[in-house]
């Protein structure tokens, strides 16, 4: 019988203790970066050394991005979320005029979307919506807070969205999306299409840098998962037991799990550029070992859940009160996380999606080997 806990469409053992407000933290606004650094891996990098049991070394290292490779081993595996961020927000009006912005979600296959409307009025199913690119969009119905919509236009939807669509920054960057953004707010391993939101970790990695890492011996692997709108999302209630996770849509293959498998053996370490991928590595896991898995998950992850998929994890700041902050407290330590974030404020890096990163190593090492 399979773990709930690491059931891909369910949710992680949650302490009942646990609430939203535990994991709030005062970030000064000027801290959260607006736009990249001119350089991919000129960013810092905050080292968080490993813990035993419950003390923990608060000698954390500044570095820069760029030396990642002196931190690694030969015979380490990196892995990627190697999903490509769709051009997924537009405008258009609604026949009665009132203006329309749309928010694609997911990509539904051919000319179907799953997508957020921001609108006076909500429309009803079969209302129309001119696109101020060409051609319109009908409403076939609503799904909660998502609307699923079908565009009529002349070419395939991707190839309408490059030229139409717009790249969805996070609301916390307080300007509109530059052309430098259609290639900085994507990684240069990006290859499947679908998400709206990029995997921030990897937006480190240049060219040259994954050269260095492959002379050093380290290998790389793929993870796809979509990053969805989602992920934006605030966790609207306090008691952590009642918050439903939303979902998004994985692909761990057979090939990736097979180097997971030979990096072990051979004493290399397994480390995540993300929490896309840990989400996404959990959620393939079944009675504590990985299978292939594609589809859907739901997984929340909180401090109590034990994470065995990876042994490291490369990872930007994240947001107070976030799911993505609560599972980067599961894999280090709360406390020791929280320590690290007021180490990295005093010392002024830069948080969010274009800023700063953290290696992280896990709250009792040789736990998730």
């Amino acid at each position: 019988m399979s773990n709930p806990a690491r059931t891909p469409t369910g949710l992680s053992r949650r302490p009942h203790a646990l609430k939203k407000s535990d994991f709030h933290y005062h970030l000064p606004p000027e801290l959260i970066a607006q736009a990249p650094l001119p350089e991919r891996s000129a960013s810092r990098l905050l080292v968080v050394p490993p813990a035993h049991g419950d003390a923990f070394d608060r000698g954390f290292q500044d570095r820069v991005f760029r030396e990642l490779p002196e931190l690694l081993q030969p015979g380490d595996l990196l892995v990627f979320n190697d999903t490509r961020v769709i051009p997924a927000r537009l405008y258009g009006q609604k026949s009665t005029g009132g203006r329309v912005e749309i928010l694609i979600e997911r990509l539904l296959g051919g000319h179907e979307v799953r997508a957020q409307l921001g609108v006076s009025k909500s429309p009803k199913e079969g209302a129309r919506i001119a696109l101020d690119a060409g051609g319109e969009a009908e409403v076939l119905g609503r799904e909660g807070e998502f609307y699923r919509l079908h565009f009529h236009v002349a070419e395939s939807l991707e190839k309408y969205l490059l030229h139409a669509g717009r790249l969805p920054l996070p609301p916390y960057i307080q300007r509109e999306a530059g052309h430098d953004d259609d290639t900085r707010y994507q990684t240069v391993f990006a290859r499947e299409v679908g998400a709206v939101a990029a995997p921030t970790a990897g937006l480190h990695f240049d060219q040259a840098l994954l050269d260095a890492l492959k002379a050093r011996g380290v290998d790389f692997g793929h993870v796809t998962l979509h990053v969805g709108a989602g992920t934006f999302q605030p966790v609207r209630v306090d008691e952590l037991d009642q918050h439903v996770m939303h979902s998004e849509w994985l692909n761990v293959g057979a090939a990736l799990i097979e180097q997971i498998r030979r990096t072990r053996a051979a004493g290399g370490r397994v480390i995540a550029v993300g929490t896309t991928v840990v989400r996404a590595l959990e959620s393939a896991m079944h009675e504590g070992e990985l299978h292939p898995y594609a589809g859907e998950t739901r997984l929340f992850i909180l401090p109590g859940y034990r994470i065995r998929s990876v042994d490291a994890l490369i990872t930007n700041f994240h947001l107070p009160e976030s799911t993505l902050l609560m599972l980067v407290s599961a894999f280090a330590g709360k406390a020791r996380v929280f320590a690290a974030y007021d180490h990295a404020i005093a010392e002024r890096y830069r948080f969010f999606s274009y800023g700063d990163a953290m290696l992280l190593f896990p709250a009792n090492p040789g736990a998730h080997a």
